[in-house]
């Protein structure tokens, strides 16, 4: 009776905790990632991987509409790291970016904003790292 009180307990807390500390395939050790709404429909993702000492930082914005024209830009520890332009392409209607910023000692920061200036519709994301 003993055996099947520990196991019955021991199997749904062995469960739990496998679940708890899953990591999906494909994220690297030490990636952060974020992801969130901005002003309208549109959604952002930012990623920043660290990467033989530098950081990977990778920001998406999805609007579901193809062919949208927005200024972007990245930012690491409050200096402008790179800006532009970018559409945004089928399937998905959505666009990009990726840039290799300089791991500085400490906490690094990284920031991502992208304007539509058609729609004024604006998506900021941060990430520490």
């Amino acid at each position: 009776m003993r055996i099947r009180t520990g196991v019955a307990f021991a199997l749904p807390l062995a469960t739990a905790l496998a679940v708890g500390t899953t990591t999906p395939a494909h994220a690297k050790s030490g990636d952060v990632r974020k992801a969130g709404s901005c002003t309208t429909n549109s959604t952002w993702k930012l990623k920043a991987s660290p990467d033989d000492g530098q950081i990977e930082a990778e920001f998406e914005v999805d609007s579901n509409v193809v062919g949208q024209t927005w200024k972007w830009r990245l930012v690491h520890n409050g200096d402008l790291a790179a800006s532009g332009t970018a559409k945004t392409v089928a399937p998905s209607g959505s666009f990009t970016v990726k840039r290799f910023v300089n791991n500085a000692a400490g906490v690094d920061t990284i920031r991502g904003r992208a304007k539509n200036p058609t729609t004024g519709e604006i998506c900021v994301g941060t990430v520490k790292v």
